[in-house]
């Protein structure tokens, strides 16, 4: 039933994400061109993260003291200092996001385009997270 839940949850935030606009890299680029050096700023995407950022605001706290409906627990970040990797990392993916104007999660939903440029993304994304594996013991 959980991987059911699971499928549900994931039909419902790739139509979201298609809706949204998320899922249009020119959308995203325009989103992030705060001063309009290549068009004018697309403010819209920000009314997404602000409904994202405002449910997510009020009801992590509730949700996170009830037992999950798909898992046994919760898997929640245990670290809470700002460290080296995560500012790197956050560096990166920033960058990432700015140059392809797609992230991970619209990314493999653009994968049902069969685009060349989505297939190449995801790819190169799981090619980094198989580099990050072998390399993650050396950083730290």
């Amino acid at each position: 039933m959980g991987t059911l839940i699971s499928f549900i949850a994931g039909i419902i935030f790739a139509v979201g994400l298609s809706i949204s606009g998320m899922v249009n890299p020119m959308k995203v680029q325009g989103f992030l061109d705060l001063l309009g050096l290549h068009g004018k700023w697309d403010i819209s995407l920000m009314f997404v993260m602000g409904g994202a950022v405002g449910i997510n605001f009020f009801t992590f706290k509730f949700l996170t003291k009830r037992k999950p409906f798909c898992s046994p627990e919760h898997f929640l970040p245990e670290k809470k200092e700002i460290d080296r990797n995560l500012l790197i990392g956050s560096a990166m993916f920033g960058v990432g996001w700015g140059i392809m104007g797609i992230c991970p999660g619209p990314a493999l939903v653009n994968l049902v385009t069969g685009h060349s440029n989505a297939i190449l993304f995801v790819v190169s994304m799981l090619v980094g997270m198989v580099i990050f594996k072998f390399t993650e013991k050396i950083w730290n």
